[in-house]
């Protein structure tokens, strides 16, 4: 349950920021209030993950999932390209991040 609910702040910390950009610096205010609730949504369950899980761990799977969605969204609605260099560090990203939820003994308090 944990997981699913780190899985779903992550998903609404994104969509936030998409929505952030999407709002085109405010230009477009209601975007902006879409990223509020977002963002609000996915504190709210990330605060409930912190409840079972490391914070260390829960910011590192937090962090690095989102960094990998955002880039991966950005290439898809704003054709955002980048180079083999950022490739690599994606698969860096998913790969710690795979490591830490197998592997670590921390993951849970």
């Amino acid at each position: 349950m944990t997981y699913l609910l780190l899985a779903i702040a992550i998903v609404t910390e994104v969509t936030a920021t998409l929505l952030l950009k999407m709002s085109n610096g405010w230009e477009k205010w209601a975007f902006g209030y879409g990223a509020i609730f977002f963002y609000t949504v996915s504190g709210m369950l990330f605060a409930m993950v912190l409840k079972n899980m490391g914070i260390g761990v829960a910011y590192a799977i937090w962090s690095g999932m989102g960094i990998a969605l955002i880039t991966a969204a950005s290439v898809v609605f704003w054709k955002q390209t980048f180079d083999i260099y950022a490739v690599l560090g994606i698969m860096l990203i998913i790969s710690g991040t795979l490591l830490i939820t197998s592997k670590s003994a921390v993951v849970f308090q």
